[in-house]
């Protein structure tokens, strides 16, 4: 028999959030992205076979498994992947790889391309979409970063040029550019990609201006970066980086000299491979480790978002992280997790061990 307090004391650890492995399947490939397809049990990989040739695979997951519905072998490897310009009937999705080249593709007839440019010089690193999934306004858009050191924006509608095209001026350095995210884009009008370089640079781009808006130097490698919602006005980023530290910005006040507030956390004593909030709650936030390892966490708003200065400008005030839960799965780097957008809670995740796995996270309505 247990004495009511005993029982609180033991249940406690059952309150938290629980990350539960609910499938895990062996791949005979590199996988470099996964992605939940939306408005359906299925998910998407993307990666390259040993023989250097690049592979799209499509599984269902079906009472406790998953079934592989669909393979296409690609002439180079696929890198990384958006839905988030495509909408919700077509749910083409677009694709950046080894050879520089942007495709979109129907998942029904994958074996060619919709839509193709030749975008960068070298592999593209990151991709985004926008204005697609019913959740955004203004043009379906995506955003392309590369090891040539350019960011690109572009229309599927319009072949071959890009929209906007942000790169080093002459007798800069380029830098690699890790990761890119769109944001911000609550209007017709009003639209900003971030990017993230390996110097640590994290520069926000204004698109309706045409301008730098903003940039800062978090001293580590830029691994990734992701806005909490992209349809609404700028309201956090959290960048991760090498070496285990991730920074968490407010972008609601933005001073002339000392930028957005922030709150930083180091976490997993490991590269901090990826980030991804929540679609059902913008404040909690997944982020997995080079050690093959996932945090759960969730962002807590100060009482106060905003102060003045000595000055009397407004500065903002950062709030703090709490970690809801954490768990290892993997002995290798966890390079990619995608939020299923309709059912809260599932995830897919893929990693180094040449494995992908589907997730359930527990409890988040209580957190």
């Amino acid at each position: 028999m247990l004495f009511p307090d005993q029982a609180a004391t033991m249940s406690t650890p059952l309150a938290k959030p629980q990350i539960i492995t609910h499938i895990q399947k062996s791949l005979n490939y590199t996988v470099f992205d996964s992605k939940w397809i939306p408005c359906s049990a299925r998910f998407i990989c993307l990666g390259n076979f040993p023989r250097g040739t690049g592979v799209m695979q499509i599984y269902e997951v079906q009472r406790g498994e998953v079934q592989l519905i669909k393979e296409v072998e690609k002439p180079k490897p696929l890198k990384c992947g958006t839905f988030g310009a495509t909408s919700l009937q077509q749910r083409h999705i677009a694709t950046g790889d080894f050879d520089g080249n942007l495709s979109i593709w129907n998942l029904e007839m994958p074996g060619t391309p919709v839509y193709t440019v030749k975008a960068h010089k070298e592999i593209v690193n990151c991709i985004d979409g926008v204005g697609g999934l019913g959740m955004a306004v203004g043009a379906p858009e995506i955003v392309t970063g590369s090891r040539d050191g350019t960011v690109k924006v572009w229309d599927p509608r319009q072949k071959d040029t890009p929209v906007a095209n942000m790169e080093p001026v002459e007798g800069e350095t380029k830098r690699d550019c890790w990761t890119v995210a769109f944001g911000h884009a609550f209007n017709d009008e009003e639209r900003c990609v971030c990017a993230g370089y390996d110097n640590g640079d994290i520069k926000l781009f204004d698109l309706r201006n045409m301008r730098l808006r903003w940039e800062t130097n978090i001293k580590n490698g830029v691994c990734c970066v992701e806005f909490d919602r992209k349809n609404i006005n700028m309201n956090k980023l959290v960048a991760t980086s090498l070496e285990g530290k991730f920074h968490t910005f407010d972008l609601r006040t933005q001073h002339p000299t000392k930028g957005f507030a922030s709150v930083s956390e180091k976490a997993h004593k490991s590269t901090i491979w990826q980030v991804r909030h929540l679609p059902q709650n913008r404040d909690i936030f997944m982020t997995t480790g080079g050690a093959g390892n996932l945090h759960l966490w969730k962002y807590e708003y100060p009482a106060q978002r905003r102060k003045k200065d000595s000055d009397g400008v407004d500065v903002g005030v950062a709030g703090s992280l709490n970690l809801l839960q954490n768990v290892t799965l993997s002995t290798q780097p966890l390079n990619s997790l995608d939020w299923s957008p309709d059912k809260q809670g599932l995830c897919v995740c893929s990693g180094f061990d040449q494995c992908v796995r589907v997730l359930i996270v527990t409890k988040l309505n209580q957190v």
